[in-house]
């Protein structure tokens, strides 16, 4: 038993080579008698305990003798060690790629903001409608990093080896802790950079305002940016340890999703001086979300007795959840770190070559996708089936999958509360509002479209149809296009009723272009990589990149721009006129679009 597996540890290629070959130089000639002489830790052949199958069970041999997890460690550290200084010298560059991305964009607006405070600029009336959200805002911030972190672990999670690794380490006989927790730590570690980052923004922020000064802000930040980076780590090791709980994070993540926007919503209720008390106070102690916004809340003047006990437990919950993630990370099956290294080298392996659709894909499979539902819908018949069957299937589509609805919902809401809240501020934030309001309406008619996308993703589906694929695809825009004015008219109601009833006729127009865009997107085709080469260089870097971010979001940019410029100066005829020949114009595009991918 200990010769077969030694013999698979030393291999020529693996840790063990030097005693491999030292066996050979001194073992006997061939035509030479093999010395009786037992293998260290064997019986010899002619011992009468040899054959007594007790002696194995009482210490003549143990798991220990085949451990090669030193060997095999250190012998991968050094073959390992060109590869690392290849990647030190890559991470180095791109560091310094974005030192020089930072420093030279983000230096304007720095030595603008030092401005205004050197001039006096009042930023107090921000602060004061800071700290009145902060419960709702910690706990907003809180389950956004737990949903993230669960969402994560449905593909990648915490522990995720490279494809070799997984495929060739863990067959050896070497200890699996040693091999997968050294991953979770460096999760842990890696989470933790953004996370103090952000708590030192947040106490900067709070002494920008007035309301703590830099020596109360930034301690009372800290537990938060080191604890909850943490706890949400621990929370995707138990997704990533347990393969049961994937269905029910993908079954929760729509109630997440409707209690984090509930949680944005009395944010900013808060913040505008409506505050619910005794909801405050089930935030605060209900959870580490809350014993982290306490000594938040204390440094910048609130009340809150219990603060210490507070952030006891926090630090408590936080140890026992790393060490109980620490101890689960040696426990993760084979299966699942195979199929993790696979979708993570696809997902990087596209990402690189800037196909964003194929890693989606790749993450939708790896998550399961969306959930589904067996509704049944009536198909057409009569004399009209022919031309409604694109419509039907596109119809029961969206009603097999209510997360696209859902999703749907949600950016409408964010694209009317962007557009109320640029026109409640005036001046030169009403544009701002304006834009922001349509990128999310785009997305949300986006979200309706993804059956134009499946039919593009591989055109044998289509071989269905005996329509022409420009001809299939404007189909595909009747559901999204309807159920987009739909949704569009019912956020113009509070919009009506608040004294501007042209909000009936503007917000349901903009679905009509808002999913041209998206038929032209989903037949952009393959990434055109070479339009990041465009352009000679110049002081403020290569053109390049903005060539190519245009003709990727060529669609939605136009619909945008038009659309925010017409609204914001043109008449209802204007609007309506302008509305009808953008539409006509991206999808002529589209169509166009759609017979070049048949070419």
């Amino acid at each position: 038993m200990t010769g077969s597996s030694r013999a698979s540890a030393d291999t020529p290629e693996g840790p063990g080579l030097a005693d491999h070959d030292a066996d050979m130089t001194d073992s006997p000639a061939p035509d030479s008698p093999v010395p009786d002489s037992p293998v260290p830790g064997e019986l010899a052949p002619d011992d009468p305990a040899a054959d007594d199958p007790d002696t194995y069970a009482s210490g003549g041999w143990s798991e220990a003798d085949d451990d090669r997890t030193t060997e095999t460690l250190a012998w991968l550290r050094t073959k390992r060690k060109a590869h690392r200084r290849r990647q030190g010298r890559d991470l180095a560059v791109l560091l310094y790629s974005v030192l020089l991305a930072v420093v030279g964009y983000g230096s304007g607006l720095a030595v603008h903001f030092l401005r205004g405070l050197d001039e006096g600029t009042d930023y107090g009336g921000f602060g004061a409608g800071l700290t009145r959200g902060l419960p709702a805002l910690f706990t907003a911030l809180s389950l956004l990093l737990f949903l993230v972190s669960a969402r994560d672990a449905l593909w990648r999670g915490p522990v995720v080896l490279p494809g070799p690794a997984v495929g060739w380490l863990l067959a050896q006989p070497v200890r699996r802790a040693a091999v997968l927790r050294p991953w979770f730590r460096l999760s842990a570690w890696l989470a933790l950079i953004p996370g103090v980052l952000g708590g030192v923004a947040g106490a900067v922020a709070l002494r920008v305002t007035g309301q703590a000064s830099i020596g109360e802000a930034l301690p009372a930040a800290l537990p938060a940016a080191v604890c909850l980076p943490l706890l949400a780590v621990a929370f995707g090791m138990a997704v990533e340890r347990r393969p049961d709980r994937a269905r029910t994070v993908r079954r929760w993540t729509a109630p997440a999703v409707l209690l984090l926007a509930a949680l944005g919503a009395q944010t900013g209720l808060a913040g505008s001086g409506h505050r619910v008390r005794p909801l405050e106070w089930v935030e605060l102690w209900s959870g580490p979300w809350g014993w982290a916004a306490q000594p938040v809340v204390r440094a910048c003047g609130g009340s809150v007795p219990g603060w210490p006990a507070a952030l006891a437990l926090l630090l408590a919950a936080t140890a026992a959840a790393v060490v109980l993630a620490h101890r689960e990370a040696a426990a993760v099956p084979t299966g699942q770190l195979r199929a993790r290294a696979a979708t993570a080298t696809t997902v990087a392996s596209v990402a690189w070559s800037l196909e964003l659709r194929a890693a989606k894909l790749a993450l939708l499979e790896a998550g399961g996708g969306d959930a589904t539902r067996m509704v049944r819908l009536p198909p057409p018949r009569g004399r009209w089936a022919r031309h409604l069957a694109v419509v039907w299937r596109d119809a029961l589509t969206l009603l097999r999958a209510p997360g696209r609805v859902g999703r749907a919902v949600l950016w409408t809401a964010a694209a009317a509360t962007a557009a109320g809240l640029g026109a409640d501020l005036g001046g030169e934030r009403r544009p701002v509002g304006l834009v922001v309001g349509l990128v999310c309406g785009y997305l949300a008619v986006g979200a309706l479209a993804e059956s134009a996308r499946v039919e593009t993703d591989d055109l044998r589906r289509a071989a269905w149809s005996p329509y022409r694929l420009r001809s299939l695809m404007l189909q595909h825009g009747i559901v999204p296009a309807v159920v987009g004015a739909v949704l569009g008219l019912l956020a113009a109601v509070p919009f009506a009723l608040h004294g501007a009833p042209i909000a009936l006729l503007y917000l349901p127009l903009c679905a009509f272009p808002f999913t041209a865009a998206a038929l032209y997107g989903a037949c952009r085709g393959p990434a055109r990589t070479q339009l990041m080469f465009l352009g000679g260089g110049s002081p403020i870097g290569s053109p390049g990149p903005l060539i190519y971010l245009a003709w990727y979001a060529a669609g939605p940019l136009v619909a945008v721009t038009v659309l925010a410029l017409t609204l914001s100066h043109g008449a209802p005829a204007t609007v309506l006129t302008v509305t009808v020949l953008l539409t006509a114009a991206i999808a002529y595009a589209a169509s166009a679009a759609a017979n070049k991918l048949l070419r």
